[in-house]
């Protein structure tokens, strides 16, 4: 079994942990292939209550691995080997909790924010970091922030590529709880432990009905991120960026 992604469970509780620490749990195809299976096994798993999903190492995720390229269409990808777990979380009968420390960048801060709850150390930050390889948000991160910040702040954090503090979070409603980073493991426990008390059926219940307002305009949203992806990756901007990350350098782009 691949170590990619590793799961302990001690009773109602499971921890899923991202675990490529020398990539900084950059989404390789393994990771994502695992990530999937781990969600639906877990799903069948009727003692467990709540899953929190971690990342080893210095970061929770700095999101898809573009050092490793991949020869799939940007739709194919994001469509049938991103979504499956993305929206596997999103419609699991457990309640997944994201603790979040060091980078959440890209497409990881679309699988954060498909869990029930987020919580982040203090230190902590999203990054939307596709601006700066001529890409858009996808995995759902473009619908996602625009409900939580708005047209003019999402459309400021897409396009010039920033970052949300973990304190910033908390005040946009992308995170339940910060906590010092010494910290971060046990509170972020004690929340988990919290919700493993509520009432099943209710949870499950408010769950489904909160996930199903505006389910339809997520839906779209995959598809619509899809295209532009296919478009974008095949740009010359797009390959200058490439080639900018990976020497180390400010690209230059001339919208072509």
């Amino acid at each position: 079994m691949s170590d990619v992604v590793t799961v302990t469970i001690e009773g109602a509780i499971a921890t899923v942990t991202l675990n490529r620490p020398e990539a900084r749990n950059a989404l390789n195809d393994e990771m994502r292939k695992r990530l999937t299976e781990v969600v639906t096994e877990l799903d069948q798993n009727e003692v467990l209550r709540v899953v929190i999903l971690k990342g080893a190492g210095a970061a929770f995720s700095a999101g898809a691995d573009i050092r490793q390229g991949s020869d799939k269409k940007s739709s194919d990808l994001l469509l049938n080997h991103y979504r499956p777990s993305i929206d596997g979380i999103a419609n699991s009968p457990k309640v997944w909790i994201a603790q979040l420390h060091g980078a959440t960048a890209g497409i990881s801060a679309a699988i954060a924010q498909s869990c029930d709850l987020v919580t982040m150390a203090e230190d902590a930050f999203i990054y939307m970091a596709f601006s700066k390889i001529a890409l858009v948000p996808d995995g759902g991160n473009t619908w996602l922030l625009l409900q939580k910040m708005g047209y003019q702040k999402a459309f400021e954090l897409i396009t010039l590529g920033g970052r949300l503090s973990a304190s910033e979070c908390q005040d946009l409603g992308l995170a339940n709880l910060v906590a010092l980073e010494a910290e971060l493991d046990t509170q972020t426990r004690d929340l988990a432990s919290r919700m493993a008390a509520t009432p099943p059926l209710a949870t499950m219940a408010a769950k489904r009905i909160l996930r199903s307002i505006g389910a339809s305009e997520l839906a779209a949203t995959y598809e619509m991120e899809a295209m532009a992806q296919d478009t974008l990756r095949a740009s010359k901007d797009h390959a200058e960026g490439i080639a900018a990350f990976k020497e180390n350098r400010v690209p230059i782009f001339k919208g072509n």
